[in-house]
């Protein structure tokens, strides 16, 4: 039997990337934040993309759906990114056990209750439930915030393999709390949502004004979370 000869494959084979298609995601991405409309030269300061390459990309994206240009000029996400968010949301299979979870614990707390998942560095807010008092923490389906910093950040990381100290008190305690920690004048309590199989499914927490997070609030909001976390895990599981 002949054997080819070529080139020896790399155990590390180079990484496949199309900068084209890269910089069109960074454009939809410097929306990531909550930005509802960005004018041409916002775009450019958080992509670092120049005003001609961000206007030939932005056509291709307003082609598929993905952005819209207004007479203004002003540029905002369009249908297709909804449709492809709620396309990864309805993968997860999970809403029917979470919204219910998240307005017991509202009903209960009075507090802003949400779910979220980790996506990369980011953590995603994936389902969330207000209060109807006005002073509220208040946070949009699909926000997209830092990893590193809140209750339910060091629990994603604590159940994901990451292995700084916050981290590593999270997934023991199985518990976290931020008083203050991204913003001096909030605070959150978060816990694991965990199928009886032991999967991890994501982070539920309570926000709200850091004044009313008392420790006797504090500690309803553990025992509630716990709780309710527990019945969206048997539920899912």
């Amino acid at each position: 039997m002949q054997h080819r000869r070529g080139r020896p494959r790399s155990e590390n084979p180079p990484e496949q990337r199309v900068e084209a298609v890269e910089r069109a995601l960074t454009i939809l991405e410097a929306f990531a934040d909550g930005a509802r409309r960005l004018s041409l030269a916002e775009i450019a300061v958080r992509t670092g993309l120049y005003p001609s390459t961000i206007l030939r990309l932005a056509a291709s994206l307003e082609r598929f759906g993905h952005v819209r240009r207004g007479a203004d000029g002003m540029f905002s996400l369009g249908p297709s990114s909804l449709r492809l968010g709620m396309l990864y949301r309805a993968g997860f299979d999970l809403a029917e056990h979470v919204r219910p979870a998240l307005a017991r614990l509202v009903a209960a707390s009075e507090e802003t209750a949400a779910f979220y998942i980790r996506e990369g560095n980011s953590r995603i807010c994936l389902f969330r439930h207000h209060p109807a008092r006005l002073i509220r923490h208040h946070i949009e389906e699909g926000t997209a915030l830092p990893l590193e910093l809140g209750a339910s950040g060091h629990i994603l990381r604590g159940f994901t393999g990451e292995t700084d100290p916050r981290a590593l008190a999270a997934a023991q305690e199985h518990l976290a709390t931020s008083l203050g920690e991204r913003d001096p004048e909030i605070a959150a309590i978060a816990a694991p949502v965990l199928t009886p199989q032991g999967r991890f499914l994501g982070a539920l927490g309570v926000t709200g004004p850091i004044h009313r997070f008392t420790a006797a609030h504090r500690a309803r909001i553990v025992e509630m979370l716990r709780g309710e976390a527990g019945v969206v895990g048997r539920g899912v599981g």
